[in-house]
């Protein structure tokens, strides 16, 4: 399995390929990574490792030892990835944007953008209500949702107005056009949620593992 990467998205591009056709692109930096705990199938359960990023000044005590212990510096944000073979990795390891190799395909798991409360037509693409006379301030409502007599009531599960966006989204396979190793740089083929400066995870991508393990054969 895949260990997954902390980045940010910094912004979006337009790129050409070699054919001279405009290719929309996203750049995301691959923040220098550490593993700070490898755990084992015979004490934890399982074989995962712990990998951060973002260096920070403070934290509390006993996590501060839990850094000392890897001998690393005191890292913001941590995220833990399954792996099957954990003799590839130790304390300490580093990850840079060097570990994704140019025309290979990642993952991205991002948050998407939040808009706030939404209604039916903009959440769910409802139609709305006949823009005409005898519509009186309804054109933007969804109508009736409940039955009439029996059972007389909304059932649960129902399409309503709500929150839209500020979810955890994953998007698959998309193609690594270029890496910058000096300023740890991924230039991504097309779009992946998020706004500017926002959390992403990043990981080699299944269909790439696939591919590889049937090489190998």
């Amino acid at each position: 399995m895949p260990i997954k990467l902390i980045g940010k998205k910094r912004k979006m591009i337009q790129a050409f390929d070699e054919k001279g056709n405009m290719v929309v692109c996203t750049i995301v930096e691959a923040m220098p990574n550490w593993i700070v705990q490898v755990k084992k199938k015979e004490i934890d359960g399982y074989n995962a490792v712990q990998i951060g990023a973002f260096v920070k000044k403070k934290t509390t005590k006993p996590m501060k030892g839990h850094f000392e212990k890897a001998k690393v510096g005191i890292l913001d944000k941590l995220i833990e990835s399954k792996v099957d073979n954990i003799d590839e990795y130790s304390p300490g390891q580093e990850f840079k944007a060097n570990y994704f190799e140019k025309g290979e395909y990642i993952d991205v798991i991002g948050k998407s953008k939040g808009k706030g409360f939404q209604g039916l037509m903009k959440l769910h693409g409802f139609a709305g209500m006949n823009a005409t006379h005898g519509c009186s301030r309804s054109h933007r409502l969804g109508g009736s949702t409940g039955w009439i007599t029996g059972p007389g009531k909304c059932f649960p599960g129902g399409k309503r107005a709500s929150r839209m966006g500020g979810d955890r989204m994953t998007v698959q396979n998309l193609l690594v056009i270029d890496v910058d190793v000096e300023k740890n740089l991924l230039l991504i083929k097309g779009a992946i949620p998020g706004m500017r400066n926002s959390l992403i995870y990043i990981s080699r991508s299944k269909k790439k593992i696939k591919a590889d393990k049937k090489s190998k054969k």
